[in-house]
């Protein structure tokens, strides 16, 4: 086939433990899952979700960017599901078992003051969470060798100092109805990755920042807020092992 222009490198995420890679599609981002207060009512309601592009996947280690843009850059860490299937309308009982692939952390970084303008307006969230370098992650691990989390520690820290901390089995609602949820309205492909909500301790990163997550049984990272507003992105992951 003839293009245009050369057309944009796949990106990738490492497998862990493996010398294959994991190609990313769309980047799905589901808004409140875990309860924030400890007598928070759980909604009868499915939790929003919005989209990230893939090319804001990047490692979750070295340095992200500090971006553009905003005075209020924030961290959420997240359980994230990456699907080898795709498909719609789908049965959340078969989820587990015939579409996600595997699993990995990662963070959905958010311009916090664009997000709150957009809210205060009824406004569209893009500016805020689609941003370059929004959406670090670890390798995914497959699910024959981890498993489905039903539970394990989800934390996060900066400059040593914990802000984040729950357990993915606190989760409002788990990875199989959210995953059907999507499906319901769009199609799914091989490949999508879904961040799955973030506990509760949501706050300010500045540059210098050293910040350090995880999640048991998955996988941990440690990155660093580079001060640079603008830098070179590279979407091709080098392949390594965790």
């Amino acid at each position: 086939m003839d293009y245009a222009f050369a057309p944009a490198e796949q990106v990738v995420l490492p497998v862990a433990g493996r010398s294959d890679s994991f190609p990313v599609q769309r980047v799905f981002c589901i808004g409140r899952n875990y309860r924030w207060q400890a007598n928070e009512p759980a909604s009868r309601n499915m939790p929003a979700w919005f989209l990230k592009p893939p090319q804001a996947v990047v490692p979750a280690r070295g340095a992200v960017a500090y971006p553009p843009e905003t005075s209020d850059f924030c961290h959420e860490i997240e359980l994230v599901v990456a699907l080898g299937r795709g498909g719609s309308d789908l049965d959340p009982a078969r989820i587990e078992a015939e579409h996600v692939w595997g699993y990995a952390v990662g963070m959905d970084l958010t311009r916090r003051d664009l997000q709150q303008q957009a809210k205060a307006v009824a406004g569209p969230w893009a500016p805020s969470k689609a941003f370059d370098q929004s959406a670090p992650c670890t390798p995914v691990v497959p699910i024959d060798v981890c498993g489905h989390p039903g539970h394990g520690a989800i934390w996060l820290s900066v400059n040593g100092q914990e802000r984040q901390r729950s357990d993915v089995g606190e989760l409002l609602w788990p990875v199989s109805e959210l995953v059907a949820m999507l499906s319901r309205a769009v199609t799914l492909l091989p490949g999508d990755l879904v961040f799955t909500g973030t506990p509760a301790g949501v706050g300010p990163l500045h540059p210098g920042d050293e910040v350090r997550g995880g999640i048991s049984g998955i996988g941990e990272f440690s990155v660093t807020v580079d001060p640079a507003t603008e830098r070179r992105i590279s979407h091709i992951f080098e392949k390594t092992t965790p």
